[in-house]
């Protein structure tokens, strides 16, 4: 597999470097993409990154993945209007290690080819290097005049971003490209990957490892990655997606990928799945076919829940999904977590009931017109429970029904439903 060519026909080369494609023909190289470890998740926004690094594994190369435990001390310049807040040592340990379980899904650590992946962090390497002897043995041979024609730097100098930079933050490109040189001497590494706001960064990188050792290194970057609306990729409402189902659950996850658009899913399916081109190809014409069954988005929402959690969740995500579509079962619902639960009916009317009264029960007709108003009488709902209109915790019920405490989901919830699209959560207190 030609590994730019790969990246290309998916949309993933904004800019390379001239002589990185001979040489990854070449020999089998390592190259490395960096993420500075500020949460102890990664979220899809990284993905880009750790995709491009699983590409070039599948390719015969070796991914080197570096977490910047000394950089996430400082905060990168990079399209940021901001300094970011610093971490303290243990968090960033502490991130760090949850960090490296979530990559062991993406990228093969444990194989005995040469070209197993390899998690590295600066900060093992940056500890003990003394400010002077930094600027000794660094700082000499990038000119101020070079750093400050980088454009993460021109924008924030001239206000056009921001309200000017720390020297801690002019000086990240220096640490950045010292990275770079470190690897390329201890870790033969030759190629530096990112986003293309990184462009900066790592031709800094090329330039330290030409102007102290003479050697040659190469730069490749990928297109930020925008929604077609002109909204920011990754974030929702509620923030980032993450990929640590604690804070994104599996359902929140299948959902986001579900609700892209056409003209997103098309481009994310090259992005982000590991389908090859012929299957994509095939997938987007079929898609056309009829839209709005969604095969695109499906499928896009399939393989990448499958490889960040597991087929179980997607499952259980699939399952969740179409309780809201009116094709779940009440089996199905009952199976569903508290966090599934509230967020598959997040948005619909809820009513809250006393639990102590559940454990006498309450009559069907009382619940839904007297003790909450799903219904505005016991007229019409009498009316609409003759004729199997009503249901609780998907299954339908008579007028003589009598909810109590054992029709409790997850202990606290009850699920009625009037007709076939009006859904309201009863919160028991």
């Amino acid at each position: 597999m030609n590994f730019v060519e790969e990246l290309e026909w998916r949309g993933m080369v904004h800019t390379k470097m001239p002589g990185t494609e001979e040489l990854l023909s070449k020999e089998m190289i390592s190259a490395y993409v960096g993420i500075d470890p500020t949460a102890d998740s990664l979220h899809i926004g990284h993905l880009v990154g750790v995709m491009m690094l699983k590409h070039l594994q599948r390719s015969g190369h070796k991914p080197i993945v570096l977490l910047g435990g000394a950089t996430g001390m400082i905060g990168d310049p990079s399209g940021k209007s901001e300094e970011r807040n610093l971490l303290d040592e243990d968090t960033l340990h502490h991130n760090q290690a949850c960090l490296k379980n979530q990559l062991t899904k993406l990228l093969d650590f444990d194989t005995n080819e040469a070209n197993r992946a390899e998690l590295v962090n600066n900060y093992d390497w940056m500890k003990e290097f003394s400010f002077l002897e930094f600027i000794r043995d660094i700082g000499k041979h990038i000119t101020v005049n070079y750093m400050m024609a980088k454009d993460s730097v021109k924008k924030r100098l001239t206000g056009e971003a921001g309200d000017g930079m720390s020297f801690t933050e002019f000086t990240y490109q220096l640490v950045q490209g010292y990275d770079f040189l470190h690897l390329y001497k201890h870790n033969n590494c030759k190629l530096q990957m990112g986003g293309s706001d990184q462009w900066g960064n790592i031709t800094t990188g090329t330039e330290l490892i030409r102007r102290k050792t003479g050697g040659e290194a190469f730069a490749l970057t990928c297109p930020l990655i925008t929604k077609a609306d002109g909204g920011k990729f990754g974030k929702t409402e509620t923030g980032n997606v993450w990929l640590d189902p604690a804070r994104t659950s599996p359902y929140k996850f299948y959902q986001f990928w579900l609700n892209t658009s056409d003209a997103d899913a098309e481009k994310y399916i090259r992005i982000f799945t590991l389908y090859g081109k012929e299957e994509i190809e095939a997938l987007i014409a079929e898609h056309l076919t009829a839209p709005h069954l969604r095969l695109l988005q499906k499928a896009l929402a399939k393989d990448i829940t499958i490889r960040i959690h597991s087929e179980a969740d997607y499952q259980a995500a699939l399952e969740a999904s179409e309780i809201l579509f009116g094709k779940g079962t009440a089996e199905a619902l009952h199976k569903l977590d508290e966090d599934t639960l509230l967020s598959v009916f997040e948005g619909v009317p809820q009513f809250e009931i006393q639990a102590a009264e559940l454990s006498d029960g309450i009559g069907i007709v009382d619940l839904v017109a007297d003790k909450t108003s799903i219904f505005p009488s016991k007229g019409e709902a009498r009316r609409m429970l003759k004729d199997g209109g009503v249901q609780v915790n998907k299954a339908k019920v008579g007028e003589d029904f009598t909810a109590d405490s054992s029709h409790l989901l997850s202990k606290k919830y009850m699920l009625v439903q009037k007709g076939k699209k009006n859904y309201y959560l009863l919160i028991a207190r």
